[in-house]
Parts: C-alpha cells; structure tokens; sequence
C-alpha cells in the first residue's frame, strides 16, 4: 500500500472537508441536542468528522482496494458504536437507542460521502436524516402516528 506525500493544497482541501463534515454532522446532531439526547451536536459532528478524516487519507492510497477496506471498517466500526447504544429498557420492555444508533450510523455515511468529493449526496443526505429526526416534533405527524395506533389498537 503505498500512499503520496500531500502539499499543502492538498491538506487545505481536505482541511475544508473536514470542516464541512463538522458542520453536516452538527446539523443533524442539532435537533438531538436541542431535545437533551444523549448524542448532540458534539457525538454528530465527531462522527461525520471522522469519517470524512479517515475516507479523505483513503483517498490518497494509491490502492483502491485499500480504500475500499478503509471505508468499510469505518462503516463496521459505526455499526459496533451503534451496538452499544441501543438496549432494551426492562421496565416499558421497548428498545431504546435506535433511531440514535441509526442516525450515527447514516450520519458516518455523510461522513464518508464528503471523504470522496460527494458534497451533494451529503448535503441532501445531512437535510434528509435531520428532516428524519425532527418528524416527532411535528404536528402533522404526531397526529398521524396516533391516528395510526388508534386504527391499529380498533382492529386488534
């Protein structure tokens, strides 16, 4: 495996990667934060950052199969922060910790996707996952999701 030295023109772009990342991640850590969840604007963002980090270093390998390794072990090492967020609470007997688990995962996608010049694929993705998050706290579909459990609780 055999990788260039970077110039300095090199680093200021991945430098402003990474900066992007930072905030991409920082949006979608927003809504979290702003409802006291444990995982906020700081876990997003360091998330997104260090994906983009390690997929943008991928990314001057002069081996592709190196860097495609490189971007799945960061999907797989997000899978195992996942892992342990999500639990199951002994007292409602409901799983909690997923919509975060998933959320970091798919914001680690974000992540990578800025790492390999993606810059709109990440944006639209950072708007999708916040859009996401945010759904609970909208009128429109709390009110459809207690339709939803009223019709499903009628029929049962």
């Amino acid at each position: 495996m055999e990788m260039h030295l970077l110039d300095v023109q090199d680093e200021l772009i991945i430098a402003s990667k990474l900066i992007a990342a930072a905030v991409l991640g920082a949006l979608i850590g927003y809504d979290r934060e702003r409802h006291s969840r444990d995982a906020g604007i700081r876990t997003y963002a360091a998330v997104c950052v260090g994906a983009a980090l390690f997929t943008s270093i991928a990314g001057h390998l002069e081996d592709v199969a190196a860097t495609s390794r490189i971007v799945a072990n960061v999907v797989m090492g997000i899978g195992f922060l996942g892992a342990g967020i999500v639990y199951k609470d002994s007292g409602s007997g409901y799983s909690k910790g997923l919509t975060t688990a998933a959320t970091i995962w798919c914001t680690a996608a974000i992540g990578v996707a800025v790492g390999l010049n993606m810059f709109t694929i990440a944006t639209t993705g950072a708007l999708l996952v916040y859009f996401l998050i945010s759904l609970h706290h909208r009128k429109w579909y709390v009110s459809w999701k207690q339709r939803i459990r009223q019709n499903t609780a009628n029929n049962d």
